[in-house]
């Protein structure tokens, strides 16, 4: 699948160079668009992204110094070479100090001008996907590689292995905090796109509204609040991953166009009237029965078929017990960093196995930071375990019971065991929404659903 074309603004006043220049680049691929005044040039900016802008600094009313300095203050991602006759050296070292890249004097030879054209685009390149680089070093900095000696948690990675180097779409699904997008961050670091951006984009964070911007990008002025044209998270990952988490919660109006991109790698930005192309590689998630979703209309099934190439299903952390003991010492020892690791008692160690831990990995995360910050000394005990349910003080052979009277592992159903928990933790923190939500693994839209649901309030 092509590159997206690199898109290139030349601003000169004399028309016969401008013609001369635009065929010269057109004839090596560039997207070309002109401008004979620094005003018109202003203007350009304003509507397009451009990668590269050749700027010529004599102009009459608006010349290509003040046309630099507009696009400098207003941050915008295109590279400047400056094109001039003016042998003022002040003026050259000027354009410098706003952030040309560099100047070439007129006239020019188009072979040394295409030369410094490339190397220009090259440091645009690293600039632009700088911020994704550096959010992927955070992400790997701080998320925990995947620990497991669980059977059926190791099947599913031997099965993300030899998925990992093909380019077909994956879906994950699991419940929340179970690890969806370190199996993700593995498929991605096993492909052959490991050397480019991994992306990753929460659906269910971002208001459906501003989803398909968030995505495909948006030109300038296309709604209220877009005064800058921005490039869409499909653009910046070009040549590497994109992780979609929560899938299921995209809008029927964006799933047209997620299905669009996935069969011909083409999108629009909202607001612009041009299709761009992106190679990119499509990891989905969802905690979400997707199939219930197609069959309730609220989600496409084509789009499902193209999602489901490859399905990846994670186990929950209650049917992965064997693998608390060497979670918990793993966090223990991300939380001590260069100090002496704190440990758990036997008594603690036995709370945590006989938990059913419904925000899975990220739930038992929690626990042990909360335990590690509230402990006085360097052991762990039963009494520093911030579990909702049961009596921390004592550990029998059945959980304690929760703040809706009922036992882990009673006779009642799924749903009255649930509500009982959510109740349980929401009074534990004082019905403190944020908080609770971090326990539980959720976000707090998911953990105000959850309540409406069940039709917890919090008695005043």
């Amino acid at each position: 699948m092509g590159k997206i074309p690199v898109s290139v603004l030349a601003v000169d006043d004399e028309e016969t160079i401008l013609e001369t220049l635009t065929h010269a680049l057109r004839l090596q691929g560039y997207y070309v668009e002109t401008a004979a005044d620094g005003l018109a040039a202003i203007q350009m900016l304003q509507a397009f992204p451009f990668d590269l802008v050749l700027l010529d600094i004599r102009m009459p009313q608006v010349d290509g110094v003040d046309v630099l300095r507009f696009a400098k203050a207003q941050n915008l991602d295109a590279e400047v070479i400056m094109l001039t006759v003016i042998q003022d050296v002040n003026t050259v070292v000027e354009c410098m100090k706003l952030g040309a890249y560099f100047y070439v004097p007129k006239p020019y030879v188009i072979s040394d001008l295409l030369t410094l054209m490339d190397r220009a685009l090259e440091r645009r390149q690293m600039r632009v996907r700088g911020k994704a680089y550096r959010t992927e070093l955070e992400r790997r900095a701080h998320s925990s590689k995947i620990i497991s000696r669980n059977e059926s948690f190791l099947r599913v990675l031997e099965l993300a292995s030899r998925a990992a180097p093909a380019d077909s779409a994956v879906l994950i699904q699991g419940e929340s905090g179970t690890g969806k997008e370190l199996v993700a961050d593995f498929l991605h670091k096993n492909s052959l796109r490991n050397g480019e951006p991994f992306i990753a984009v929460n659906c269910s964070s971002i208001p459906p509204t501003l989803l398909e911007s968030e995505l495909f990008g948006h030109e300038k002025g296309a709604f209220t609040d877009a005064t800058n044209a921005k490039q869409g998270l499909v653009e910046i990952a070009n040549g590497g991953t994109l992780f979609l988490d929560e899938i299921a919660d995209t809008s029927l109006e964006v799933q047209p166009k997620l299905l669009r991109f996935l069969q011909t790698g083409e999108f629009r930005p909202v607001g612009g009237n041009k299709n761009l192309k992106s190679d990119v590689r499509i990891i989905s998630a969802t905690n979400t029965d997707l199939r219930r979703e197609v069959a309730a209309k609220r989600f496409r099934e084509d789009l499902l078929f193209r999602i489901n190439v490859i399905m990846l299903q994670l186990p929950s952390l209650r049917e992965r017990k064997d693998d608390i003991p060497l979670l918990a010492e793993h966090f223990l020892k991300i939380r001590a960093g260069n100090k002496e690791p704190k440990r758990l008692d036997e008594r603690a160690l036995e709370w945590l196995m006989k938990y059913d831990w419904p925000g899975n990995v990220r739930e038992l995360e929690n626990v042990i930071e909360r335990a590690t910050v509230l402990s006085q000394g360097s052991l762990i005990c039963v009494d520093d375990l911030a579990l909702p349910l049961g009596q921390r003080s004592r550990v029998d052979s059945s959980i304690g019971t929760s703040a809706g009277g009922i036992r882990a592992g009673s006779a009642v159903s799924l749903s009255e065991m649930q509500r009982a928990h959510l109740e349980g933790v929401l009074k534990s923190v004082e019905w403190n929404r944020k908080l609770a939500a971090k326990i539980l693994g959720i976000s707090v839209s998911t953990l105000y659903a959850k309540m409406r649901a069940h039709s917890l309030k919090e008695l005043k």
